[in-house]
């Protein structure tokens, strides 16, 4: 098992992953959110609304299977946001932080949003640890996962709340603190 440790600033922290009808926020749609809190006890899922016409071929064949189909409003998905950050404006930590932070400031179009105003990017923490960030994404993922004691069986690929779960995993691991 890999033995690399960090020490993070704060423990005021969100993990949060999206899944969007294509990669760009200017031309695409947010499909669905997963929000976890770093001690594990709160969980948020849902899916938006979104054009079918946008859907990128990635998108049907990764994305589209793992889907609900239970969709909320954009201003229910803000107010489940609100509430699930409460008043401390938590870090909101992402892995492709420049995508998934694009669509989440494209939710709230400047209606207040509930976090820090700076976002933690979890790949360039594994960067930055000497670690690769495309290993978590690559044909190599199994293997990288492997390295800390992470079953990839355990968790549905493309799932926003499955993907949140995922990285708050390993990011736990890697402070070198439990994971409940």
């Amino acid at each position: 098992m890999n033995e690399k440790k960090f020490t993070p600033f704060s423990d005021d922290i969100v993990f949060f992953d999206a899944e969007f009808t294509g990669i760009d926020a200017c031309k695409h749609d947010l499909m669905s959110v997963g929000m976890i809190s770093a001690d594990g006890q709160k969980e948020l899922y849902f899916e938006l609304p979104y054009d079918d016409t946008k859907v990128s071929d990635w998108t049907k064949e990764h994305v589209i299977p793992y889907l609900t189909g239970e969709q909320i409003t954009h201003e229910e998905a803000r107010q489940a946001i609100r509430k699930f950050c409460g008043n401390t404006e938590p870090h909101l930590v992402a892995t492709v932080n420049q995508r998934d932070m694009a669509f989440f400031h494209q939710l709230f179009n400047d209606e207040g949003e509930p976090i820090n105003r700076i976002p933690i990017d979890f790949a360039t923490i594994l960067f930055a640890m000497g670690l690769n960030p495309a290993r978590t994404i690559d044909d190599e993922k199994e293997k990288f996962y492997k390295e800390f004691g992470i079953d990839l069986n355990d968790y549905e690929m493309h799932n926003a709340l499955e993907d949140t779960r995922l990285m708050r995993d390993l990011y736990i691991k890697l402070a070198g603190k439990s994971v409940h």
